[in-house]
């Protein structure tokens, strides 16, 4: 396996989000570092939580090696405070190759919580140093998140764990005439 599926594996593998969001008593919670609760802007909920992968794999479409369609597929645990909150299903493909070992992945994420689902989607780039900057948006959700949007920033702690930043907006629901 190249460089870049190792290093977008393991950007892909901590995102989830990833990219995410945790039960109830989760959003409520301040962010680590944080001295009190962060100040809500326009309804936002802000909140941190871990992507932990328990299952990988890469799919290599022709030509062998890092190229165009080749996927990305992760799930695991979503978790606080070392606690599991939830799972995360994640599909990621390459959509552009570039120099140097880099390439931008197109990613799908399903994060699974007991109040219902949440669904981000995003491009990020990998380069042969990692990913860069990973900001995804929400895109909606089911049950208790199904008027959520916002943005999820991911950064990887370890080869194993990511570390979410979930900014969560609820909309007030469709209108009815």
């Amino acid at each position: 396996m190249s460089h870049v599926k190792r290093s977008a594996l393991s950007a892909a593998a901590g995102l989830a989000a990833a990219l995410c969001c945790a039960p109830l008593a989760v959003a409520a919670a301040p962010a680590a570092g944080a001295t009190g609760p962060l100040p809500p802007r326009h309804g936002e909920e802000v909140f941190l939580l871990t992507v932990r992968p328990t299952q990988t794999h890469s799919v290599d479409v022709a030509p062998p090696g890092n190229s165009q369609g080749d996927q990305l597929i992760v799930s695991g645990d979503l978790l606080r405070s070392n606690v599991t909150v939830g799972r995360f299903d994640e599909a990621c493909t390459v959509t552009r190759t570039g120099p140097m070992d880099s390439s931008d992945l197109q990613c799908q994420i399903t994060l699974s919580l007991s109040e219902g689902q949440l669904t981000v989607q995003g491009v990020f780039a990998i380069t042969g140093a990692g990913p860069g900057d990973i900001t995804l948006a929400i895109t909606g959700g089911t049950g208790r998140y199904r008027t959520a949007h916002g943005f999820i920033h991911a950064v990887n702690t370890s080869d194993t764990e990511t570390q979410l930043t979930v900014h969560l907006i609820r909309g007030a629901g469709p209108v009815v005439a």
